[in-house]
């Protein structure tokens, strides 16, 4: 669950002058043509700052690693996601909440689905790159379990619970994200991430309470001769209901 799109902070996105794109784009632009070019391992960041014309100082302080230079956006979209879930009120269901925050994930790799498609298929080749990917996917789903043990805290199993949520919906957003860049990006990822949520909200959902049961009312029968005057009926009626008292609540 990292995030796809190589568009950078707002303070990167102006372009430099004569047209040249900001630096970080330029940086990870330049990677993925050397990488498709040469291979991954065969490129080095020395190769990468050639290409894009800058110095190792600015690749570095962009990108800590060769490895961030694949996954561009996650810390962003990490932190988004955070301030997102944090952001929630009571008032916010809290599996609901989760499964909105991994939504925004997705968003990060539908904005540019050749770019992820393209890291998808990197991804599956390096073996040191799906590792890093999945130190990612554990740190969304240790947000998530963080955020529900806050929400399940009243609970005997919160923390159980919470856990096991977050793998669900890590799982069912990856299960679906995958389907959709095996296929090379055709098709509605939206669609599919939220039907696999849909399939953990099922599971996981607080069912919704019941609405109250409402009093029976009281009903009173009276066997009276015809034409007996109103006051004995009324008076009947009266020592019925004194001699079977209040219904119950």
């Amino acid at each position: 669950m990292s995030s796809s799109s190589t568009a950078s902070g707002p303070g990167d996105r102006s372009e430099t002058a004569g047209g040249r794109p900001p630096m970080r784009e330029a940086l990870v632009a330049a990677a993925f043509q050397l990488f498709l070019e040469r291979g991954y391992e065969q490129t080095t960041v020395d190769d990468i700052v050639a290409l894009a014309g800058v110095g190792r100082r600015s690749f570095f302080r962009y990108f800590p690693s060769k490895e961030d230079v694949v996954f561009p956006d996650h810390e962003r979209c990490l932190a988004d996601m955070t301030a997102f879930l944090a952001a929630g009120g009571e008032e916010h269901e809290p599996l609901t909440r989760v499964c909105d925050a991994a939504r925004l994930v997705l968003r990060m790799y539908t904005e540019n689905p050749a770019f992820s498609v393209q890291r998808y298929r990197l991804t599956k080749q390096v073996p040191g790159l799906r590792a890093y990917e999945l130190s990612v996917v554990w740190r969304y789903e240790r947000a998530f379990a963080e955020y529900l043990r806050g929400r399940f805290a009243d609970r005997s199993d919160g923390t159980l619970r919470a856990d096991v949520v977050a793998a669900a919906v890590v799982a069912a957003h990856n299960n679906a994200l995958r389907s959709w860049l095996r296929s090379d990006g055709e098709g509605d990822a939206t669609e599919a991430v939220d039907r696999a949520l849909g399939y953990v909200q099922s599971a996981f959902g607080e069912p919704a309470p019941a609405p109250p049961a409402e009093e029976p009312e009281d009903v009173v029968v009276v066997v009276s001769r015809r034409g007996a005057p109103l006051w004995r009926v009324v008076r009947e009626i009266e020592s019925t209901l004194a001699r079977t008292g209040p219904s119950p609540n």
